[in-house]
């Protein structure tokens, strides 16, 4: 028996739910932990839309001198 370990980031319980059939329905023993994560949910989401923003464009572009300038 070979041992792996996936990490899977779901959104609702419903997805936990289709992967455990999934993984049944091949014939694969499996145990499901879930761990905590230590950042706060609403901040990863903020951190993810502004890599999407940044992605499409909406980013703001700073100069290294404009950016020295902040702290003068």
């Amino acid at each position: 028996m070979q041992t792996i370990n996936i990490t899977a980031y779901t959104d609702n319980n419903s997805q936990i739910e289709e992967i455990k059939s999934a993984i049944k329905k091949l014939g694969i023993k499996f145990e499901l932990t879930t761990t905590e994560t230590p950042y706060n949910p609403e901040f990863v989401n903020m951190v993810l839309e502004a890599e999407q923003e940044i992605k499409q464009g909406k980013g703001l572009k700073v100069t290294s001198a404009e950016f020295d300038d902040l702290w003068k």
